[in-house]
């Protein structure tokens, strides 16, 4: 089977190599940190001492980074140690721009090159049920399409290079504004005194359903066990959210797009990152609305 580089070892990144690893596949992954390098230690995954070394005689190097210019940095860094062929997977969320740039860098070292940010969260990583959205020839896809068989239950090729990250946060940017929406209504159905219970079960399999809805509702005890259920602890964290909007509108800035709700959600989310919730699940915005003033929002 294919040997595999895996740069980026933290809360996403670790379960995603060690699927790999149990699927089969000889893994090699580094960190820059070392707690997580311990942490990937502790679950018995194989470890590089660099991220060039990672990617030495790797056939594939999956990186799973924080923003696009670690992204940069780390592909140029590990391009030239990568066999001429080979394949290169980003399944960071990064911005467009910076897609294309590691898809030019690979380009012109001979290197197949993805860009293939994933939906599901630490769940979904832990229990190799992600869904991948992946940019590339179609060359590069089907070189990487059994990693993402392993690693998830989707894979789709939405078209050339930097059309991963595109979808990626198109749907992220829906995501954040249903989440909103469906928490105002549940607050509101609160203040009227509608049984939470009883406006899931109209909306659910109404004309507002939604995932934001129906899989993840923001109330506990109500719908589908969800991160409301545990405290808040986040399955997608707010801060998370927040960058995802945050990149939304970088690309509506430089396409002249008009996404006025994706800004308002934006702004809602940096404020309730600003108020000490970054670390929040995103469905934990039901919490801020409700104890918002309404000078806040």
């Amino acid at each position: 089977m294919a040997s595999i580089g895996f740069i980026g070892l933290g809360n996403m990144g670790l379960p995603m190599a060690s699927n790999l690893q149990n699927a089969g596949y000889n893994v090699s992954g580094f960190d820059v940190t070392e707690i997580a390098r311990k942490a990937a230690h502790s679950a018995g995954l194989g470890l590089a001492t660099s991220n060039a070394d990672a990617a030495l005689s790797a056939d594939i190097v999956v990186l799973m980074l924080p923003n696009g210019t670690i992204a940069i940095d780390v592909a140029t860094e590990i391009l030239p140690k990568m066999t001429p062929g080979s394949l290169l997977i980003d399944c960071s969320t990064i911005d467009v721009e910076s897609a294309h740039e590691v898809h030019r860098l690979a380009a012109e070292a001979g290197i197949l090159c993805l860009d293939a940010p994933v939906s599901g969260g630490v769940g979904g990583a832990s229990a190799g049920t992600l869904t991948f959205m992946v940019g590339g020839t179609k060359e590069a896809f089907a070189v990487g399409q059994p990693l993402f068989d392993m690693m998830g239950q989707k894979a789709v090729h939405c078209g050339d290079g930097g059309a991963g990250q595109a979808a990626k946060i198109c749907n992220n940017m829906l995501l954040g504004i249903s989440m909103i929406g469906t928490c105002e209504a549940f607050a509101l159905a609160d203040r009227l005194g509608l049984s939470q219970s009883a406006l899931f079960d109209v909306v659910s399999t109404s004309s507002g359903a939604c995932w934001s809805v129906n899989a993840y509702c923001p109330v506990p005890g109500v719908g589908p066990k969800s991160p409301a259920d545990n405290g808040y602890k986040p399955g997608f964290a707010a801060a998370l959210m927040l960058k995802d909007l945050n990149l939304a509108q970088q690309a509506a800035s430089t396409t002249d797009a008009a996404t006025p709700l994706g800004s308002h959600a934006k702004n809602l989310y940096q404020q309730m990152v600003d108020a000490g919730l970054g670390e929040t699940d995103f469905s934990g915005m039901i919490e801020f609305l409700t104890n918002a003033k309404d000078d806040r929002v």
